[in-house]
């Protein structure tokens, strides 16, 4: 009998350690966004289909996977990233191209998952995750008695001295600089895609943002890490700082004298791939398919104010409202799509960004490398 139990407890040793080994490696931003889809949905599906979830935090960009692909070394079975990102890494056959109807359920309501979803994927191997937005916020107990209340105020040291926190890439960046310089986005047109494309419109932003960081009044941290603009406002290394709107959200939720600033916001949507001869693809195939379901989606949302990219997910949360997880605050509301949040907004353009990334990116970088 004890050396049936030894043998037994050796075997199941053996199989956790096999289980573990075939885990799914999902790579994400870290922070409150990460911890919300691994209970959201990560860890439900890991229980429901008995497949191991890892969640590994990183940066963002096709630099790492990319860098493990030509070393015959990937590690990574899923990736969250930004829609300029899926198109770009579509095109070079990092990722695998989805059968959409195939891989993704329909929704709770029978509805096929190509119409249950709010807009098309930006490329064959993009599934959309959420909706967010990059807005910018200020410490309320600090800031004064004068509020910020539009997107010029953020560039504007004279009223509001201090240093801004900024998006360490261009993205974003250069929009929320021209609507500074007087672009009106409206709800959400092309206009200052427009402006961008036209001769000099690069420059102009850039410059927009290089008179604010060498400004005296002004100056500017940049940041990378989502859970990074909270802390700058909480310590008081800035007056200012843009961000995404979730991670104020739980920071406001979580106690911080934080207020966000709405105006002039850039709805984006988030997405997810399966790396194209990732250690685990089969299962990972799997994983990302119950992940995106309607349940799933609509799981996340109990964590942090994004809005889920099925339809079919908020219809889930309207009815089980208050949705988020202290059971006493509605998230509709709060999710950046809202009516009150929407007044003038731009929609984030992924292939802008696609096309545009590199060349724009390097004038940043040199920009940036230049400030006095």
């Amino acid at each position: 009998m004890k050396k049936l139990s030894k043998l037994l407890l050796a075997l199941s040793f053996v199989l956790s350690i096999t289980s573990s080994a075939f885990a799914v490696t999902v790579v994400s931003w870290g922070g409150a966004y990460t911890n919300s889809q691994k209970l959201g949905y990560g860890d439900p599906t890991a229980k429901k289909l008995g497949i191991p979830v890892n969640w590994v935090d990183y940066s963002g960009g096709l630099s790492e996977i990319t860098a493990q692909k030509e070393a015959g070394a990937i590690t990574w079975d899923i990736i969250d990233l930004y829609a300029s990102d899926s198109i770009t890494g579509c095109d070079e056959g990092l990722f695998v191209e989805f059968d959409f109807d195939k891989d993704f359920g329909p929704g709770s309501d029978g509805v096929k998952a190509s119409d249950d979803f709010f807009a098309p994927m930006p490329s064959a191997c993009a599934v959309g995750n959420i909706l967010y937005s990059w807005t910018y916020a200020y410490n309320h107990d600090t800031i004064g008695n004068k509020k910020p209340t539009s997107i010029k105020d953020f560039f504007n040291t004279k009223k509001f001295p201090g240093k801004r926190g900024i998006y360490g890439s261009a993205m974003t960046n250069l929009e929320m600089a021209l609507q500074a310089e007087g672009v009106n986005v409206g709800k959400g047109n092309g206009l200052v895609y427009r402006k961008l494309e036209a001769e000099g419109g690069v420059t102009r932003a850039m410059d927009k943002i290089k008179a604010l960081c060498e400004d005296p009044d002004g100056g500017c941290v940049f940041w990378s890490g989502g859970a990074k603009p909270p802390e700058l406002l909480v310590s008081g290394e800035v007056v200012m700082t843009t961000g995404w709107n979730g991670r104020f959200f739980n920071a406001i939720m979580d106690g911080a004298p934080l207020t966000q600033v709405w105006d002039g916001q850039g709805l984006d949507y988030q997405y997810m791939v399966v790396v194209e001869g990732g250690p685990n693809q089969a299962d990972a195939m799997k994983v990302i398919k119950e992940m995106m379901s309607t349940d799933g989606l609509a799981g996340s949302a109990k964590h942090i104010a994004y809005a889920p990219f099925r339809k079919s997910s908020l219809a889930v949360i309207a009815k089980g409202e208050p949705w988020y997880k202290d059971g006493k605050t509605n998230m509709l509301p709060e999710m950046p799509s809202s009516k009150k949040n929407t007044k003038k907004y731009f929609l984030v353009d992924a292939q802008y960004w696609a096309d545009n990334k590199t060349e724009v990116g390097e004038q940043w970088e040199a920009m940036k490398a230049a400030l006095k």
